[in-house]
């Protein structure tokens, strides 16, 4: 209702369901990057769900580090007398990237605190970290396998 407020939309379900795209959303971890990349090819062969957009921000981050693969979809819901579709985005990252997200969040918003350049590139490093967890965890995962 906040969005559509903001943007002078009237409050009602069909205008929602029409400008809105994230009228939920759900966040899966995964453990390995494969795992991410498998599980959004699951959701794309899905054959009720449509993929409205997709932001790989894992092959290509965001200058701060930040890493996630971001699908937007229409699904189907099903009530007593209808079927609507109804437009969800998933966040789909690994157990590092959302430790790095949800901390740098937190550094970032939650405390209020100017943000200064040393900051930033100290941000930046421990994203660019994280993701050599994730590279190196998953090549020992194919070792033993």
């Amino acid at each position: 209702m906040n969005k559509m407020q903001k943007r002078g939309l009237p409050l009602d379900f069909p205008t929602m369901q029409a400008n809105i795209m994230d009228v939920a959303g759900v966040r899966v971890i995964c453990s390995f990057e494969e795992d991410v990349f498998f599980l959004a090819k699951c959701l794309k062969d899905q054959s009720d769900i449509e993929i409205i957009t997709e932001k790989d921000y894992i092959s290509h981050p965001k200058p701060n580090g930040y890493r996630s693969l971001h699908l937007t979809i229409r699904l189907p819901v099903f009530f007593a007398e209808k079927e609507i579709h109804v437009p969800v985005e998933i966040q789909l990252r690994t157990i590092a990237m959302d430790f790095w997200a949800s901390l740098e969040h937190t550094i970032r918003y939650k405390k209020n605190l100017p943000i200064n350049a040393e900051i930033e590139t100290e941000l930046k490093e421990c994203a660019d970290s994280s993701r050599e967890w994730d590279s190196k965890m998953e090549h020992l995962l194919h070792i033993l396998t």
